[in-house]
């Protein structure tokens, strides 16, 4: 038997993690790899044993002090052999001393802790066919180039570090909907809030959803809600945002799946506040 080798994936191999992703239920989206990739082309890591890819990881970089890991998944056949030990720490290597976040499953919460891992809050999984929600009218306007520059900086003041490449593919979603609220006293200036909807391997998936208040958030959940066209569709919220969770209850979603977001290092200092929908729990 060959020695097992690690390795950054390729594109095609990105794919397949993908897939492996949507084979354990977590209904990653259509288009989501190309975006990943923009973020951190070396990002995405692979175990290998007689060529063929036995367990793989995200490990993407922010700049020099965060990073984000997922897709941490270890072929069913092979488990119980240490390959995702062994991959797992390639990955944390990769990381360096940067401060670490993932989403995982609560039932790994305590195999994460031992790793160095701190709970900082949940995040809550709420799904179905989205009913009309009522408010105060918002002026939306798809995200275009005109917008970007405003997008990308109330994104990094939600998300706390850059991640230009990454929004520069996630903003124009194959088949999905970016959308801007306006300054409600000009219906132009100053972006209040901003939301992307995308399709998914079973209907959509809504991420992020930043807004200054809870009208906002609702205009903009409307927004790209009707964008599914009636459809089953997930956002992703985190439980302390109880405005995010009155959001997707009133719009008639119920959890379906809830993971720990937790950090290695000191946390960054999330504006809960303005987060109605996480962008996904794969990249934070």
């Amino acid at each position: 038997m060959a020695a097992d080798i690690i390795r950054p994936l390729t594109p095609p191999e990105v794919d397949l993690a993908v897939d492996w992703a949507a084979r354990e239920g977590w209904n990653p989206g259509l288009h989501d790899a190309a975006a990943f990739l923009a973020q951190d082309p070396d990002g995405f890591m692979g175990l290998f044993r007689d060529g063929d890819l036995a367990a793989c990881i995200s490990v993407v970089t922010y700049g020099p002090t965060f990073g984000f890991l997922g897709f941490y998944i270890c072929r069913p056949d092979l488990r119980g052999q240490g390959l995702g030990w062994a991959l797992w720490q390639a990955g944390m290597a990769r990381l360096g001393a940067r401060t670490v976040g993932l989403d995982g499953v609560v039932d790994q919460q305590a195999n994460y802790a031992r790793s160095g891992f701190v709970l900082a809050h949940r995040n809550i999984r709420y799904g179905g066919i989205a009913r009309p929600v009522s408010g105060t009218p918002v002026p939306l306007r798809p995200v275009d180039a005109a917008l970007r520059a405003q997008v990308g900086a109330y994104d990094r003041a939600c998300f706390q570090f850059d991640r230009p490449d990454f929004l520069a593919l996630w903003l124009s979603p194959t088949q999905g909907l970016a959308l801007a609220a306006l300054d409600a006293d000009t219906g132009q200036g100053r972006i209040t809030g901003y939301g992307v909807i995308r399709p998914a391997r079973a209907g959509w998936k809504i991420g992020p959803l930043f807004a200054d208040r809870p009208a906002i958030a609702s205009a903009l959940f409307a927004g790209l809600a009707a964008h599914a066209g009636g459809e089953p569709l997930v956002i992703d919220v985190p439980e302390p945002q109880g405005a995010a969770r009155a959001l997707a209850e009133a719009a008639g979603l119920a959890p379906v799946f809830e993971t720990a977001r937790m950090y290695k290092g000191p946390a960054p200092a999330l504006p809960l506040e303005l987060i109605f929908g996480i962008t996904s729990f794969e990249l934070g």
